[in-house]
């Protein structure tokens, strides 16, 4: 099995931000780098070298920690913590700028994430670099990890547990909300795989709504000649169901099997309307395009040629997973590219990977 992040060198993430920094306003925004270190406990240094608590931080997205990572953060703005920001000295972290802004940073509010990764052991590289450009070429199902369901791969049977009163909720708010991302995610998952093996994941269904690549936006599938074709040329993709009580539906056959998968993990018992707080629903593309793809063969370590390593360079939109890429290309060591966090104050553990932890919360039509 190939091996990634075995040094921090071999994974560098670089996040693509929404908007710049106006250069005014109430919010501080540092750049930074972070190497071999979680987010939180990058945020955690920042804050005390800065002046300000860690729970008023705003993060765009979680990063992993054994990788290199340039990432923004957001702190209340006051005189002093641009020098304070800019003067911090850290064995891992380097503060790259600093700029203010009118917002505190919000999770997602990125465009999208720059992987740069070493894939060692490939085994047979001409085979792996053929499957990388048909990536490029034709996308990848965009699926949730398993780093999405946590270490015992169960956070979607516990969220489904305390949902119905078989056990007690959690008391943190955030690690509730991570736990019912879970539970969409397994049902997105179910649609998606159950697309792939129907053979419609790559394209549009009558009644689907896909999404446009270049806006964002949804729409209704109902000329299904043309929108297969816009698909096939990569303008749309179909999209499945994060759910929740403000997800948009779709119609007909697609909107069928969505609603079977639901009943399936949710029942009769969960009422979305109740559990807006959340998550309000969303909906994903069950396709992931790859953008910027380049790859370099038999790197060099520490002076010493490795033939059956790789570097493979791509762009992939917020919320993507780098290894559903490169897993899609060559087998993978499953307990490589996984990362445990921790959530402050109560020890349960959550997993992230690749690039921002999407809040499942926003429906928004472009």
């Amino acid at each position: 099995m190939a091996r990634i992040k075995v040094l921090p060198e071999d994974f560098i993430v670089e996040e693509i931000p929404l908007y710049e920094p106006s250069g005014t306003g109430e919010h501080l925004y540092i750049r930074f780098t972070k190497r071999e270190m979680t987010t939180d406990a990058a945020v955690d240094v920042i804050a005390r070298a800065v002046g300000v608590r860690s729970r008023d931080v705003g993060v765009a997205g979680m990063k992993d920690r054994m990788a290199i990572t340039t990432q923004t953060i957001s702190v209340p703005h006051a005189p002093e913590r641009d020098t304070r920001a800019m003067a911090l000295v850290h064995e891992r972290i380097n503060v790259l700028e600093t700029k203010r802004h009118t917002n505190k940073l919000r999770t997602g509010h990125l465009r999208a994430n720059k992987f740069s990764i070493r894939i060692r052991e490939v085994g047979d590289v001409d085979a792996a670099i053929a499957a990388f450009e048909r990536i490029g070429r034709e996308g990848v199902p965009n699926a949730f990890g398993a780093q999405r369901f946590g270490r015992e791969g169960d956070n979607a049977e516990r969220t489904r547990a305390w949902l119905t009163g078989k056990a007690p909720a959690p008391r943190d708010p955030r690690l509730k909300r991570l736990l019912f991302s879970a539970l969409q995610s397994a049902v997105y998952n179910e649609v998606l795989e159950r697309r792939v093996r129907n053979g419609t994941w790559n394209t549009c269904l009558e009644g689907d709504l896909a999404k446009r690549h270049d806006s964002g936006g949804l729409f209704l599938c109902t000329d299904v000649q043309e929108d297969r074709a816009r698909a096939e040329r990569g303008e749309i993709s179909a999209t499945g169901p994060l759910p929740g009580a403000k997800m948009r539906e779709p119609e007909g056959e697609p909107r069928e099997l969505e609603q079977q998968v639901v009943r399936e993990f949710l029942g009769d018992d969960i009422d979305l309307t109740k559990l807006v707080p959340l998550g309000e629903g969303t909906r994903r593309p069950l396709r992931l395009w790859v953008s910027d793809l380049r790859l370099e063969r038999g790197l060099s370590d520490n002076g010493r040629e490795e033939e059956d390593s790789i570097r493979v360079y791509f762009v992939l939109p917020k919320g993507a997973y780098a290894t559903t890429v490169i897993s899609a290309a060559i087998p993978l060591d499953a307990e490589v590219g996984k990362v445990t966090e921790h959530l402050p104050g109560n020890g349960e553990p959550f997993t992230c990977e690749d690039g921002a932890i999407e809040a499942h919360g926003q429906q928004r039509d472009h």
